[in-house]
């Protein structure tokens, strides 16, 4: 994890998992380098002029290639909107994506979408726009469309454990950024994940089962952990299957593996992308499946620090 190949990871690991200040020389090296070699620098290196990644034209769309989809990922490696790469691409997402109705869509959408608004909101917020509007407005957006049973749906089809979003989003943003509305919305969300253990909806569901990353809009119990240790619910007993699983997928080298890239690709979905080959999404990852994972290790420790 402190290899200095990744420095993101580096950095990471040194702020989020040995609890070093910024001001540490050892923290300051590591994300001086970030934007120089590494997962977040070939990213940038491939980042148009205008601030956008492929095309100009969608910011969505092709996945997993475009800015959207660019966005998340660097959201995760520890950059924030003090990089003018990313203030301008930031800028541009928001203008594009922000619906009248408060919450984030992309350009083909009149109004805000589940999955697009949490997404967004936590990677702004990480970005370091937390009291930016839009972000603000998102973050009411979240609480206005929660289920009366605690939780959310991306496409109206019933609340389940793949809307996942809001949580994660919540999680992100400071304490001091919450209101009433967003504290009752994450008791009600919490109850909801928790009254299911993470993952007893329907029959059992592969890929929740598989750590994958990226994550994008997709669910399984490792995200599930990191944003319910994340609110400070780690010592719910109601976490022991998933924290049960996370320990028994540990390598003896003490790394986890990456199990998938997207399971929509690779399972889940694949079936009906077979049918619709023209929105079959091309799949990008930053690791090889099936190998030693810098990205889950890292989440995993995260959790497992949390849980003490």
């Amino acid at each position: 994890m402190l290899e200095k190949n990744q420095p993101s990871i580096r950095y990471l690991t040194l702020t989020q998992l040995l609890h070093k200040n910024e001001q540490d020389p050892e923290v300051n090296a590591a994300k001086e380098m970030v934007t120089k070699t590494g997962w977040a620098a070939q990213i940038l290196a491939k980042q148009a002029p205008g601030g956008w990644w492929v095309t100009g034209e969608s910011l969505y769309r092709p996945k997993y290639l475009s800015t959207n989809w660019m966005l998340l990922t660097l959201s995760d490696l520890g950059l924030t909107n003090t990089e003018p790469r990313i203030r301008k691409a930031c800028e541009l997402w928001m203008r594009r994506f922000a619906k009248k109705d408060g919450g984030f869509g992309s350009e083909r959408w009149s109004k805000g979408h589940l999955c697009t608004t949490g997404n967004m909101a936590r990677a702004l917020v990480k970005f370091g726009y937390a009291d930016h509007p839009s972000v603000k407005r998102s973050f009411d957006w979240l609480v206005r469309n929660q289920s009366a049973k605690g939780g959310w749906s991306c496409f109206g089809s019933g609340r389940n454990l793949d809307s996942w979003e809001p949580m994660s989003a919540f999680a992100a943003l400071p304490r001091q950024n919450w209101n009433k509305g967003i504290n009752r919305a994450v008791e009600r969300g919490t109850e909801f994940f928790l009254e299911r253990e993470l993952h007893k909806q329907g029959d059992r569901y592969a890929p929740w089962y598989r750590f994958h990353y990226p994550v994008h809009y997709y669910y399984d119990l490792l995200v599930g952990l990191d944003f319910m240790t994340a609110l400070g619910f780690g010592d719910d007993k109601r976490l022991s299957f998933a924290v049960r699983l996370l320990r028994r997928r540990r390598r003896r080298d003490g790394r986890w593996n990456l199990d998938a890239v997207h399971p929509d690709v690779l399972g889940g979905m694949g079936e009906w992308f077979k049918k619709h080959p023209k929105d079959k999404p091309t799949p990008f990852s930053l690791e090889q499946p099936e190998q030693p994972s810098k990205m889950i290790t890292l989440s995993a420790m995260r959790v497992l620090s949390r849980l003490g």
